[in-house]
């Protein structure tokens, strides 16, 4: 056999030849078009598909654009009233504790003026307690130092298992909060719903 010299030219060629063979054989075996099962939703892949990071909250009454709103993880009223466009001229801004942490579902109140939190706020009467029960997932602390038991300490702790722990799902979940025992339960059982 007579072997002729090759130019670079010609070697060049060759090792690219080669590695388009390579790379085309590799997408033959690796082929990504084929069906394939759905794959199967992980904890942490529900958590971030949910919004781990984010917490979903309705914001209603006095503002521009009430509605559902993500907002990240330790935001505040201030932030979720700010989301929804800010405040109207009629809103009671003052029963509204604007530096409370929100919670995961919870729904921010923001009275208009003259409604009965209004009234209620404006007269002697305790707020909140004209318009029937506190609601612990949206209540402020201010509407929670209103129950009878509750200071502004046990208010505070309120909020923050709520911050903690998500959404209260019935009223005897506050047993769980340091410093409601089964008497005071038993007390805020008629005046508070979750």
């Amino acid at each position: 056999m007579l072997e002729l010299p090759l130019t670079r030219r010609q070697i060049a060629l060759a090792g690219a030849l080669v590695l388009a063979a390579i790379f085309l054989a590799s997408r033959l075996l690796f082929r990504t078009d084929a069906p394939s099962a759905p794959p199967i939703p992980t904890a942490a892949a529900t958590r971030t598909a949910v919004g781990g990071s984010q917490v979903v909250v309705d914001v209603v009454g006095a503002v521009r654009r009430p509605g559902l709103y993500r907002l990240a993880h330790g935001a505040r009223v201030a932030d979720a009233v700010a989301k929804a466009g800010g405040v109207t001229a009629r809103a009671q801004l003052e029963l509204v504790n604007l530096a409370a942490m929100i919670a995961d579902g919870e729904q921010i109140v923001v009275p208009r003026k003259g409604t009965g939190a209004g009234a209620a706020g404006a007269g002697s009467a305790v707020p909140g307690a004209a318009s029937g029960p506190v609601h612990l997932n949206s209540a402020t602390l201010e509407q929670l130092d209103s129950l009878p038991g509750i200071g502004p300490v046990t208010a505070q702790k309120i909020l923050d298992y709520r911050q903690q722990h998500g959404a209260f799902a019935s009223v005897d979940e506050l047993d769980a909060v340091p410093g409601i025992g089964p008497a005071r339960l038993e007390q805020l059982k008629d005046l508070v719903a979750p």
